[in-house]
């Protein structure tokens, strides 16, 4: 393996840039009164930048005998000594510099086309410098969008958007999007906004597009409706309108439906009025919005507990859309954790522990090795007694998984001679056998799991068979 000295070898062509001997090339860069001459190599120049390259052999084919001079008056000069010097001596000096400088350079390696400078200061700046974006995002995400070269970092920004947005826009005007953003945006499943807030932003963003039309639609001609229609045609679509309350309906979206498409706009009313008709297969799932400042769970996201909520509140959940519907803002209720056994155990002592006396709780399991959640709704207190719970008001559920609520099963209590069967042995068990969770001994870890249909009305899992947990959680709710 032969021995390299690269670090001699740098130095060596930092002295050949400095000196003004052998120089055959002159590259003036900046704007006036900002200008600054750079004397340079054409031999290294070609071989370290494509983009020079092109530049010199089209300027060489005018002046085989003399200096060749050659401008970017899009550079500034500071930022373009970064530059030379990294194509000289494969260096980069940013120790002192700003923030907003390694963005310039950024830049500026993108129009020269030194890829392997592109790469590198694109992963620097999101893993060093991810709070500076949050601060500066529009300067960051402007220069993010001059090239598709740069596409590590607009994804970094757009993924900034859809999980900050509302801090975004404290330094960022949302109506300055390009359409291909704004799209690349609103069609993320992890976009953390209210449907009806991505349905205000998008109307806000066609208007600034069209400045002659004035906000209140009721003002609005045909012609008017036709021109922004055609301004928002490739967004509407990525719009989950079927998530909306029927207030946010009749109030927001109702005074523009002239925008939508007929049959969409009555199958949207319809979809309110009529319980059973069936949604069509390519309605858009409401949106994963993260849980942690509403619910501390590991295991369900927001829609699953929305849902549940609203069948505490006796809220129709066999209405076909209820699964379409999104979040059931505000919510109702503040979630208390009780317990959580990656953190607190799996014994039926720290759950009697952590959970006996208190009421209005809601248990969710995940079943290991799969992505189903199954757990129960208990309005009475736990026992460590040798008791049966008698309650109408409990039930129990399962989900396929967590981002697909189309499918969730619902069971009331349907014989309540025991709701509930309390005991020393067992965690959080439903009905004589509906859902079990049991240990042979208080203090040891669970050893039993199942689901067999016994007190409740629907079978919750196909299976009867014992099968094992990833991880459980017991919340307790309390109305606010």
């Amino acid at each position: 393996m032969p021995t390299q000295f690269f670090s001699k070898l740098s130095q060596n062509y930092i002295e050949l840039l400095k000196d003004d001997e052998y120089y055959d090339t002159t590259i003036e860069v900046g704007e006036d009164p900002n200008v600054k001459i750079f004397r340079a190599h054409m031999n290294i120049l070609c071989y370290r930048s494509p983009y020079l390259r092109r530049l010199l052999a089209s300027k060489k084919r005018s002046n085989d005998n003399g200096l060749v001079h050659i401008k970017l008056s899009n550079i500034s000069p500071e930022i373009f000594q970064i530059i030379i010097e990294y194509i000289y001596g494969g260096i980069l000096s940013l120790e002192e510099q700003d923030t907003s400088d390694f963005l310039k350079v950024l830049a500026a390696a993108d129009v020269l086309h030194l890829q392997e400078l592109v790469d590198y200061l694109q992963k620097y700046l999101i893993k060093n410098k991810s709070e500076w974006i949050e601060q500066h995002f529009e300067f960051t995400y402007q220069i993010s969008l001059q090239s598709n070269n740069l596409l590590e970092l607009q994804e970094f920004c757009t993924n900034l958007m859809a999980q900050f947005l509302d801090k975004i826009l404290k330094s960022f005007e949302f109506t300055s999007l390009s359409e291909k953003s704004l799209i690349s945006l609103i069609k993320r499943d992890d976009l953390q906004m209210r449907e009806i807030e991505v349905w205000e932003h998008v109307l806000k963003w066609g208007l600034a597009q069209n400045p002659t039309l004035v906000p209140d639609p009721d003002t609005w001609t045909d012609d008017d409706f036709i021109l922004m229609k055609n301004t928002l045609q490739q967004c509407l679509s990525f719009i989950r309108l079927f998530s909306l309350s029927s207030k946010e309906l009749v109030q927001k979206v109702r005074p523009y439906k002239k925008l939508l498409n007929h049959q969409l706009y009555e199958d949207l009313v319809n979809s309110y009025m009529d319980p059973d008709i069936k949604p069509a297969e390519n309605i858009l799932l409401p949106r994963n919005i993260v849980t942690d400042e509403i619910i501390d769970s590991k295991i369900v996201n927001l829609n699953i507990a929305s849902i549940i909520l609203r069948w505490i509140d006796k809220v129709d959940l066999n209405y076909k859309f209820s699964h379409l519907r999104g979040v059931y803002l505000p919510l109702p209720y503040e979630f208390k954790l009780l317990l959580r056994g990656s953190r607190d155990g799996f014994t039926p002592k720290r759950f009697h522990e952590l959970c006996d006396g208190k009421s209005d709780t809601i248990t969710f399991i995940k079943v290991k090795d799969s992505e189903e959640i199954i757990g129960g709704y208990n309005p009475l207190k736990w026992e460590s007694s040798d008791n049966m719970g008698v309650t109408i008001g409990s039930f129990i559920f399962s989900f396929k998984n967590k981002n697909n609520c189309k499918d969730a099963i619902i069971s009331n209590i349907e014989n309540t001679t025991i709701s509930f069967y309390f005991n020393p042995l067992r965690g959080p068990s439903f009905g004589g056998t509906d859902i079990i969770i049991f240990s042979s001994y208080a203090n040891t870890n669970y050893n039993e799991y199942y689901c067999k249909k016994s007190h409740y009305e629907k079978k919750i899992r196909d299976s009867e068979d014992m099968f094992s947990i990833e991880d459980y959680e017991v919340f307790q709710i309390i109305k606010r």
